[in-house]
């Protein structure tokens, strides 16, 4: 068993540390729960005048319930007691009335159809490459992120050839390698993504890429 108790997340259910101030999952913030106790009401109080009249009217609605439920039972009883009786009346007359004819037996002759061909699944399109944009710039092979001046930034991915994403079986994923140091949360599009830096470190960290069976990693550098 941790010594460190955990909370869940308000929004995903995620447990995670309470020493994080985010949800490592979804990235919602923590929200620190109150320890105050409610003062009560004159009403909950014995010996009151709010409570005596609290407990009269209690008893007076539990009495206009307990009316009200065998009010409602007595009507279903009638009620069902005068659609059976109608219904009998009906029977009666319907088989006096109408001559038993014996139903004919027809022979289905409709073809039987025939099951629609299994299609084959397309393969996902294979991808070249993938560029990485920051502020507008290309990222080549890492990027330095700092807590005291841009602790979030957004990053783009454009997959290469640009007609593969296109395809409806094609998204990006994006994976950080320490989620103590950095998170990194997906946006609607999927070639988007937006990280945020936790803490500094003088072991820069990996974010991993990948769409269908391309990936690439960059190194992301932690400064104060």
């Amino acid at each position: 068993m941790s010594l460190i108790p955990e909370v869940k997340c308000r929004r995903c259910g995620e447990s995670f540390s309470v020493l994080r101030s985010r949800c490592p999952n979804c990235g919602t913030r923590r929200v620190t729960q109150s320890s105050r106790t409610p003062a009560p009401t004159p009403s909950t109080v014995k010996g009151t005048a709010a409570y005596e009249r609290a407990e009269t009217n209690t008893r007076w609605q539990m009495i206009f319930g307990l009316i009200l439920v065998v009010a409602v039972i007595l009507a279903v009883i009638v009620m069902v007691s005068t659609s059976l009786s109608g219904l009998d009346n009906q029977a009666g007359r319907s088989t006096n009335n109408v001559p038993s004819t014996p139903t004919p037996v027809v022979e289905s002759t409709a073809p039987t159809p025939e099951a629609p061909p299994t299609p084959t699944p397309t393969p996902p399109p294979s991808v070249e490459g993938i560029n990485i944009q920051c502020f507008g710039t290309n990222v080549v092979n890492e990027f330095t992120m700092s807590l005291s001046r841009d602790p979030k930034i957004e990053l783009q991915a454009q997959v290469l050839p640009l007609e593969v994403f296109t395809a409806e079986n094609t998204r990006v994923t994006w994976k950080s390698s320490d989620e103590s140091l950095f998170i990194v949360t997906p946006g609607e599009d999927t070639r988007k993504c937006t990280v945020e830096m936790l803490q500094t470190s003088t072991t820069p960290g990996t974010l991993t890429i990948s769409c269908n069976d391309y990936t690439m990693e960059l190194v992301v550098r932690l400064v104060p």
